[in-house]
């Protein structure tokens, strides 16, 4: 399934519509303002909550956790490398996503048991703000759109330190 990914520019806190290839409404990321750290609800159009992003902010590293039903059902965690970023998404069981590539060009992919199960890349948008997200049937869409929506969160904030 392909995804299309924008970001709300002109909203306060972190917005983001998220469109199927048709072009299509198919889910809202609605940032909360004014929380400490980012806080999100992942929401179907109707408005119910698929899932809720929470920045962790007494981490070492960048690390945010992905709840369904109130419960803890994922962390994301940026890993320390030398010459390349990479994130771990720590799902129940040996379910755990691997994400590496080139983050500030949008162009990485989703791994899982070294079995490629998405990519995202912005190379066919020609918005600053938007890209594509190609998910493996039967993987969980919702874990690995969250967590590029935290993959994009995290740069963003890489970028306003510099």
């Amino acid at each position: 399934m392909r995804y299309v990914m924008k970001q709300k520019v002109w909203c306060l806190g972190d917005d983001y519509i998220i469109r199927d290839a048709e072009g299509s409404d198919v889910f809202l990321v609605d940032g909360k303002v004014f929380s400490l750290g980012h806080k999100l609800s992942f929401q179907d159009m109707e408005g119910r909550e698929l899932a809720f992003i929470s920045q962790k902010l007494l981490s070492f590293r960048p690390t945010y956790e992905l709840y369904r039903n109130d419960a803890l059902f994922a962390t994301v965690q940026k890993d320390f490398t030398f010459f390349r970023d990479h994130f771990t998404v720590d799902v129940p069981g040996p379910n755990d996503y691997e994400v590496s590539g080139n983050f500030m060009d949008y162009e990485y992919v989703f791994r899982r048991q070294a079995r490629e199960v998405a990519v995202v890349s912005k190379r066919f948008f020609a918005s600053s703000d938007t890209y594509g997200v190609d998910i493996v049937d039967g993987e969980d869409d919702i874990t690995i759109l969250a967590t590029a929506v935290v993959i994009d969160l995290v740069l963003d904030a890489q970028q306003k330190r510099r």
